[in-house]
């Protein structure tokens, strides 16, 4: 039986990591890790010579360098959607704490500690005023970017009877068809800065997001109104906010993501990157990242990659060898790998191509055995990036 060497980085579910089953082995020297199973840790491609596939047990790869991985025909996996309602749930705790004034009336509940009877009674009725608060239902609530994450944002804000304005300015559709009809879809940020009540961020952490909210970001938005990011710490620039927040420009800054300049400041609430820390939320990541890498290194499937196109095949019955070419995307790959097989004598039973265009995606099933030469014979075409031979008849457990 075949068995595939995994790196596990950081704490991931031990309900996820009993998934991987007999044919994995887990804590793999780096040498000869084929996968990684890693949540926020930096991952440094060098010192993993062999590695094929690396799976985020979460929705950002910030802490992944993808362009490399991808010149090395490596596949980053996320796993959208897993930590989502974590995420949302957060948010919206956070958004009621702050306009409720929660963590302040909580302090003064603290304080009054050896009071009793009457008196404790009367300082609680004759302070409480100081704590009063804001509803969300009426308000406007901004969503920006929608994701999995920012979908169930802006239907959380309906479920409260909020008025919800999104923005993405690059929508994919499965996402919006999952919006509840009353979110109002707009594609100008501008327009839903100007109205926003409350501004809430969730959108991946890029070169395009790095900074996004900045002076200008901000001087946009309607005077008084909350941003919340519970997305990336970097999408946000500390001067700015700070600027904006002295101002009274914008009421305040709620975050998952606590910075140095900006811990202590009155108008501003922090939690330690709670987002997907939650139990359910853990299990649902850890079990989804593995089972993309067990898809990945036993049959070459992929689903949710971040660098791949995705490309499901289920294997041609009597299959032998299932070969997997990557490639840059560019017209007559599957001329050159189909008339090298063929010189060889080696029957092609199923061939599956897709492309996100940039790289192209070879899942190829053969009659018979791929000889290592043959492999090698095509990882010297140009534009071949790399090739993998997957033994079909050695993948039961």
């Amino acid at each position: 039986m075949r068995v595939y060497p995994i790196h596990v980085i950081n704490n991931i579910s031990s309900e996820g990591l009993a998934l991987f089953g007999q044919s994995f082995t887990l804590n793999a020297n780096q040498t000869n890790a084929q996968g990684i199973l890693v949540r926020s840790s930096a991952i440094n491609l060098t010192a993993f010579p062999h590695l094929e596939a690396i799976a985020r047990a979460g929705a950002g790869v910030n802490n992944i360098p993808v362009d490399e991985a991808t010149e090395r025909g490596i596949c980053v996996f996320n796993t959208p959607g897993a930590n989502a309602n974590a995420v949302v749930e957060l948010v919206f705790t956070m958004l009621g704490i702050w306009l409720r004034h929660v963590h302040q009336g909580m302090n003064f509940c603290q304080g009054l500690s050896g009071l009793t009877g009457s008196v404790l009674h009367a300082e609680i009725e004759a302070r409480k005023k100081m704590f009063r608060g804001q509803e969300l239902a009426d308000k406007t609530l901004g969503i920006i970017g929608l994701g999995q994450i920012g979908v169930r944002a802006a239907n959380m804000g309906v479920h409260h009877n909020m008025r919800v304005i999104g923005y993405d300015p690059y929508p994919v559709l499965d996402n919006i068809h999952r919006l509840l009809p009353d979110v109002r879809l707009t594609q100008s940020r501008q327009d839903l800065l100007a109205q926003a009540d409350y501004v809430s961020l969730h959108v991946p952490l890029n070169r395009g997001t790095t900074g996004l909210v900045s002076a200008e970001f901000l001087s946009s938005m309607k005077k008084g109104a909350v941003l919340l990011n519970y997305a990336r710490g970097a999408i946000a620039t500390d001067d700015a906010l700070l600027a904006a927040l002295d101002s009274g420009h914008i009421a305040a800054y709620l975050s998952d993501f606590p910075t140095e300049k900006l811990l202590g400041h009155e108008n501003v609430l922090f939690t330690p990157h709670l987002g997907a820390s939650t139990s359910e939320s853990e299990e649902q990541c850890a079990a989804m990242a593995v089972q993309e890498l067990k898809n990945y290194l036993k049959y070459g499937t992929v689903t949710h990659s971040v660098n791949f196109p995705n490309a499901e095949s289920i294997p041609a019955a009597g299959s032998h060898t299932r070969l997997i070419m990557i490639n840059r995307d560019q017209p007559g790959m599957i001329g050159v790998v189909s008339n090298i097989l063929g010189r060889h004598r080696i029957n092609i039973m199923s061939y599956t191509n897709k492309s996100n265009g940039t790289i192209g995606y070879n899942i190829i099933d053969t009659e018979s055995l791929v000889p290592e030469a043959v492999k090698q014979e095509i990882e010297t075409v140009e534009g071949v990036i790399r090739v993998r031979l997957i033994p079909l008849q050695q993948q039961a457990e």
